[in-house]
């Protein structure tokens, strides 16, 4: 695949949440690249503005909404025939925006749930977080036996690759042991779990990345990948004092769950 060699456009955008739990899509209106697809709605970082005042400006602009706080989610970057992206996607709660939504610019809306989208087509960029917008922001369970929790859905179970059967779905395996069978095996999502950030460049087409912390080194290295943005979901296993100690600054720096870890070997 050829390299894009044009600068990178900064661009931010909201995964707004109803009280219903609800996703807010907008129909890209007639003027616009892209006329006619479903995206999650923002827009182009300009010059002097950081991050969350791009975001704020766009909603307000465009939906007539004040966005009042937003969390750091998922990094990509995408090349359009019209511009190469760099896209920071937001976390904003129900709790987090306020106002009635507005069609400033002549487009519509629609609220959607993860796993179960009516609308199409989604502007491409945007389809792979489908998937990630289904995984579950709150996670029990073990590694070795298995996670589970619930998105709009219902019931979401991961299990482990060596336990899995045919009705599980979602599969977690070791980086180790992906390693030794040579390809990703087969499931609507895979999580991998890893243990330092050497491992971390190697897990890049899973579907969720699982990172175990059980010292200060790997506390420190979660942060720093935190901080460079990520384009897939990552799911924090913290041994319990690393939880106490470092959750919310994981969550606030994008992490998507963070994970109570009690088990005192690798997996």
């Amino acid at each position: 695949m050829t390299q894009d060699t044009r600068p990178l456009v900064r661009v931010v955008a909201g995964i707004v949440l109803n009280d219903q739990g609800e996703y807010l899509l907008s129909f890209r209106p007639e003027g616009k690249p892209y006329a006619g697809y479903w995206e999650f709605a923002g827009g182009k970082v300009e010059a002097g503005e950081g991050e969350l005042q791009a975001l704020q400006r766009e909603f307000a602009e465009e939906l007539g909404i004040a966005i009042l706080r937003a969390t750091p989610w998922l990094t990509k970057v995408h090349s359009y025939e019209h511009a190469h992206v760099h896209l920071r996607f937001f976390w904003v709660n129900a709790a987090d925006w306020s106002g009635e939504l507005q069609a400033k610019e002549g487009q519509t809306w629609s609220w959607q749930k993860a796993g179960d989208f009516t609308v199409s087509p989604m502007l491409p960029a945007n389809g792979p977080l489908l998937k990630a917008l289904s995984v579950p922001r709150v996670l029990q369970g073990r590694l070795k036996t298995g996670l589970y929790g619930e998105n709009a859905m219902g019931e979401y179970r991961v299990a482990p690759y060596d336990l899995a059967e045919p009705p599980h779905r979602h599969i977690l395996i070791s980086e180790q042991r992906l390693r030794q069978i040579g390809k990703m095996p087969e499931a609507d999502s895979v999580w991998v779990v890893i243990q330092t950030a050497a491992q971390w460049p190697r897990i890049q087409d899973a579907d969720v990345a699982v990172w175990q912390v059980q010292t200060e080194q790997a506390a420190r290295e979660v942060a720093a990948v935190l901080v460079q943005g990520v384009s897939l979901p990552l799911v924090v296993a913290a041994a319990p004092d690393w939880a106490a100690r470092c959750r919310d600054a994981w969550l606030a720096a994008g992490a998507h769950a963070v994970l109570l870890d009690d088990e005192t070997e690798a997996v």
